[in-house]
Formats: structure tokens, C-alpha cells, sequence
């Protein structure tokens, strides 16, 4: 359940979630702790802002001078006022003890009110959904609330770095920028493509990877080069710094057709395909990170919008169908945290994938990639 709580309070640095009471005329006594479930919260407000508690808490935690009723969705047509103290506690221990409700656990969960279920918003949203379906959170819901304003900060910082709005800004930017991308990845995935178009077909590996040695080399005897400051010459690279780029270019193409053919074993390229491009791996983060800046108000609604949109469009542009798109962002998340281990970083994704091509109601299902 989430709840309102006093910003200044959960930004310092060592406090904590501080929830605000409401005064309801409804209820004896007046005030009254209101709480939301998630897709009843109201639209992001830069002043407001919501913690989150699991559904034990209310049992574990709750203080005597708490208000003694929880009105749950206010204003909603399912408002309820539920009373918390005993003996009426003694109920709310029971149900804590029940499994079932949101637990982080790969589902595809939907907003059918309150969230955009066709357009560009919609199809920008549905890149982001390996990671969204992996923690059970409604693949279409802009305004992402995650485990709460405070903890969804401090995973921000964490993992990312990112503090403030510029530092967001930055760091999405720099997600959806795949035109401005020059990578080692990108670099043999394009040589792959090339060489399939011109040649009309498969690519076999071990002429992927006399290719990948001769532009290499070609490179490094030096020569003019275009750049966008004009014609300039280039040096000569020393032998064993070639042969140093020739092994690891060479490394990584091997890493890359194990990790397809064992997605091919497990259905998520057909036995004839291979992946293209690994920009889905950013495209499906930057759809996040514009939700993760706005649960955190690092970003606002607009600029959140804005870069799902530009997700959506910029993978429209480098893949032909949700299943290549999955297959790249597989690939590129793999290549990055799973050390070809094959282990939860692979297999996560393997069940998000058939999750979302085999559900009725996914969003892959339902809008066009193009």
C-alpha cells in the first residue's frame, strides 16, 4: 500500500517515511490515515509524494498514536474506511499471515483505467516491460511509484548515480542517443549485418571472425580517415595493440553466438535469426528511467513522456518486431551482468520473454512494433 509522506522529511539524509494524516468529518475523531493501492494513486504531484509499505506493516509496526481508521482509496468508488485498532486488529494479523498480493514476482499486470493501452506512450511503455514484468509492476502505468519515493531514490543513487534532475536528464539522454553510440558491441553486431546483406544470407562464424580481424587490421596500418573536422591521417597502431583488439573482438563474437544459440534452444530467436543490434538493452532502460525519474521527481510527467516516446521510436527504427527487440535486450543484459553463466541474469529474462509473447493480454500481443 502506498501513502502520502512529508518530503523534506524523506529527503534528509538519515530520516525516514514520514506518513501525513487527514482530517476526514466522517469518521469519529477526524483523522484519518489515508492509503492507496496502485493503480488508484493519484497523478504525479512535484509536491507530494507517496511511501510504501507491504501489507504486514500495518501489524508489525503500527503505533498507538496512529489514527484509528484507514480509509483505503479516497474519493475512489471503492473507498473504504477500515477501523485498526483492537479489537479490529486482530483481523488485519490474519489476513497479513495470507499469501497473495504484489511480491515482486515476474507477472503481467495491466492498468485497463489510468494508463495508455494503445499509441506511441503505450508502445514506448511496452519496450520497458522486460524489466517492469520482472518486478510484477503494471507494464503501462507512466507514473511509476515502484517501493516508494524514498527507497526508489536510494536506488537511484545506488545503482545509477543519479541525484538530480540533471544527473537523470543525463543519464537518459545518454540511453536514448543509440544514432551517437560507437561501441566494440555495435561495432561486430553492424559488421554481421553488413556482411549478411551483401552476401544475401547466414553468416558463418568463422568468416564473422576473419572479418572482424581484416577491418581491424585494415585500421591499424593507418591512412586518412574522415572525421567531422575533415580528412586526417592516422598512425600506424603497434602490432600487439592490434592483435590485443583483434582477441578481444574475436572473444566477444564468440560470447555473442552462445548466447544466441541458446536462445534459439529456448525459443526466443527462431533457428535461422540472430540478433542485430543490443540498443534494446538501453531503449528497454531508458523507457524505465523515465518512469524511475519521475517516481523519484527527478523528472517531471512531460519530460517522462517525451523519452518514452523517443524509446518507442528509436527502437521502431533498429528492430522489425517485438521478438527481435527482446532478443537484443536479452543479449545486451546478458552480456553485461551474466559472465555466460547462463544463470538468473539469462533466466529471468527467458520467463519475462514468454510471459509477454504468449499472454493474451501483453502488450506485444496487442500493438504493433511498427
Amino acid at each position: 500500500m502506498y501513502f502520502a509522506v512529508q518530503r523534506d522529511k524523506a529527503d534528509a539524509r538519515f530520516g525516514g517515511d514520514y506518513a501525513l494524516f487527514e482530517h476526514d468529518p466522517r469518521v469519529v475523531g477526524g483523522m484519518v490515515w489515508a492509503v492507496y493501492t496502485e493503480g488508484l494513486l493519484p497523478a504525479p504531484d512535484p509536491h507530494r509524494v507517496f511511501g510504501w509499505k507491504k501489507f504486514s506493516w500495518l501489524t508489525e509496526d503500527w503505533k498507538p498514536d496512529y489514527p484509528a481508521v484507514i480509509v483505503v482509496n479516497p474519493g475512489s468508488p471503492c473507498e473504504a474506511f477500515l477501523p485498526t485498532t483492537p479489537p479490529h486488529s486482530h483481523a488485519w494479523t490474519q489476513y497479513a499471515e495470507r499469501k497473495g498480493g504484489p511480491s515482486d514476482q515476474p507477472a503481467l499486470r495491466t492498468l485497463r483505467v489510468g494508463g495508455p493501452l494503445h499509441g506511441p506512450v503505450a508502445h514506448g511503455l511496452a519496450c520497458g516491460a522486460h524489466i517492469i514484468v520482472h518486478h510484477g509492476r503494471p507494464w503501462n502505468s507512466l507514473a511509476y511509484h515502484g517501493h516508494g519515493y524514498r527507497t526508489e531514490r536510494r536506488i537511484l543513487r545506488k545503482s545509477w548515480g543519479i541525484t538530480s534532475h540533471q544527473e537523470w536528464q543525463a543519464q537518459l539522454l545518454a540511453l536514448l542517443a543509440t544514432d551517437d553510440r560507437i561501441s566494440v558491441l555495435e561495432f561486430v553486431l553492424g559488421l554481421r549485418r553488413t556482411i549478411a546483406h551483401d552476401f544475401g544470407g547466414q553468416v558463418e562464424t568463422g568468416y564473422w571472425l576473419d572479418a572482424a580481424a581484416g577491418v581491424l587490421g585494415a585500421r591499424a596500418e593507418g591512412g586518412t580517415v574522415l572525421t567531422p573536422d575533415g580528412a586526417t591521417k592516422t598512425a600506424p597502431a603497434p602490432e600487439a595493440e592490434t592483435e590485443a583488439r583483434v582477441n578481444h573482438v574475436q572473444h566477444l563474437i564468440g560470447r555473442i553466438t552462445r548466447y544466441e544459440a541458446r536462445m534459439r534452444a529456448d525459443g526466443i530467436l527462431g533457428e535461422s535469426q540472430y540478433v542485430t543490434s543490443a540498443d534494446a538493452w538501453d531503449l528497454g532502460r531508458a523507457s524505465c528511467m523515465a518512469r524511475w525519474g519521475l517516481s523519484t521527481r527527478h523528472g517531471t510527467l512531460p519530460e517522462a513522456e517525451a523519452a518514452v516516446i523517443e524509446a518507442g521510436r528509436n527502437a521502431a527504427r533498429c528492430y522489425e518486431s517485438w521478438q527481435d527487440f527482446s532478443a537484443g535486450f536479452i543479449l545486451g543484459r546478458c552480456l553485461h551482468f551474466d559472465n555466460d553463466k547462463f544463470g538468473s541474469w539469462y533466466q529471468d529474462m527467458v520467463t519475462v520473454h514468454r510471459i509477454l509473447m504468449s499472454d493474451p493480454s501483453s502488450p506485444w500481443l496487442n500493438l504493433s512494433f511498427r
